[in-house]
């Protein structure tokens, strides 16, 4: 690489770090203001604290997530090593952060879990895909997302990466409770056609596409939705009723 090239490429990468450090304060600032007076988010971190499942401090966390378009995500994938042959392999993909990790990553685990290599635990920790917030609100939904997927785990034996329906119904849930589904937000993106039950249609919609990004689920994402999307719908645990009907 020519000096030229190296000055614009060094360039190019501070001002990327400097970029991503403004949406980094950003997302702080969101994670904070949703932590000390967003009702939704309190409420479902005081059930988190009162079933046993009190998050550590710092649990939620702001990440540059590159070019996954995605708000946020939970939980890390723990590997624990079985055949000792696969040491240097866990060791490499404990390297790659959750928000970076792809499809493919995941199947190698789910492989590695299935040969008997690994032992695989789904840790409960949020994170924020710190470019991708649009605002505020947008944070704040994400958040009650996650917490939503958090209340899950804690409250049964849940295991979303190996049992699709399980998948389905936490994410039909967390988009049903978050307030994602909006009917104006989806109104501005072109996606309503008709307002009777398109609230069931978006939670539907979304809900699929994340149950798509499980390599175990993938072929079958829209059937393992629709089967357990009546129960699931219907489950407004931990609130009494739905927290975004007035």
């Amino acid at each position: 690489m020519s000096s030229n090239g190296k000055n614009d490429a060094d360039k190019m990468a501070k001002e990327r770090a400097q970029e991503q450090e403004s949406y980094r304060l950003q997302c702080n600032q969101y994670v904070e203001s949703g932590l000390q007076s967003n009702v939704t988010i309190q409420f479902l971190i005081d059930r988190l604290v009162g079933m046993g499942c009190a998050p550590p401090k710092g649990f939620i966390k702001c990440m540059d997530c590159g070019d996954k378009m995605a708000g946020g995500g939970f939980g890390v994938v723990e590997e624990t090593v079985v055949e000792s042959a696969t040491l240097t392999e866990v060791a490499e993909r404990a390297k790659v952060e959750q928000c970076h990790r792809t499809e493919e990553d995941l199947k190698k685990q789910l492989d590695a879990a299935s040969q008997g290599k690994v032992k695989l635990r789904l840790l409960p920790e949020v994170f924020l895909c710190q470019q991708h917030l649009r605002n505020e609100t947008h944070a704040h939904e994400a958040m009650v997302h996650e917490l939503i997927h958090a209340i899950d785990l804690c409250r049964t034996k849940m295991d979303p990466l190996n049992n699709c329906m399980h998948m389905a119904c936490t994410e039909i849930r967390a988009e049903n409770l978050s307030g994602e589904c909006d009917w104006m937000r989806e109104l501005g993106s072109g996606r309503v056609s008709t307002f009777a039950g398109h609230g069931a249609e978006c939670v539907k919609r979304r809900s699929a596409l994340s149950v798509q990004a499980n390599p175990n689920c993938k072929d079958n994402a829209k059937e393992y939705v629709e089967a357990a999307f009546d129960r699931c719908h219907r489950d407004t645990f931990p609130f009494d009723r739905h927290p975004n009907l007035r």
